[in-house]
């Protein structure tokens, strides 16, 4: 899909941060503070990226996961952007950005998957 085409689907800002790793600012994501039981799904693709029973409310503003929907949902890959050494992730399927991924999570996995709510689309689950 062009880019165009892909920007006029999804938004301006879904685009800039799964296609430019642009961040979204802290407590303004649609899901952030989200409860109800589904699948996150990428907003580019729609891939299942992760499951609302690994959500967790980690204080940042962003929505957290302690572990993706499969292990081969997700790819990481360094980032040593803002003069820091961290751990992006993007989705497997589409190379989309969609946060990081850092080793302060809760048990059992010790992760935090720190996402952008506007790379997401939620499907409630059925």
């Amino acid at each position: 899909m062009h880019d165009e085409e892909e920007k006029a689907r999804i938004g301006e800002t879904a685009w800039r941060v799964t296609r430019c790793s642009a961040t979204e600012p802290p407590f303004s994501g649609r899901y952030w503070n989200h409860h109800e039981d589904g699948v996150y799904h990428c907003i580019c693709c729609g891939a299942p990226l992760f499951d609302s029973n690994d959500k967790f409310d980690s204080g940042t503003g962003w929505p957290s996961y302690s572990r993706p929907v499969h292990p081969d949902a997700l790819s990481e890959h360094t980032d040593t952007t803002h003069g820091m050494i961290r751990t992006e992730v993007r989705c497997a399927a589409c190379d989309a950005h969609l946060g990081h991924v850092f080793p302060d999570g809760p048990p059992p996995t010790g992760l935090r998957y720190c996402i952008n709510s506007a790379a997401l689309e939620f499907r409630p689950r059925s």
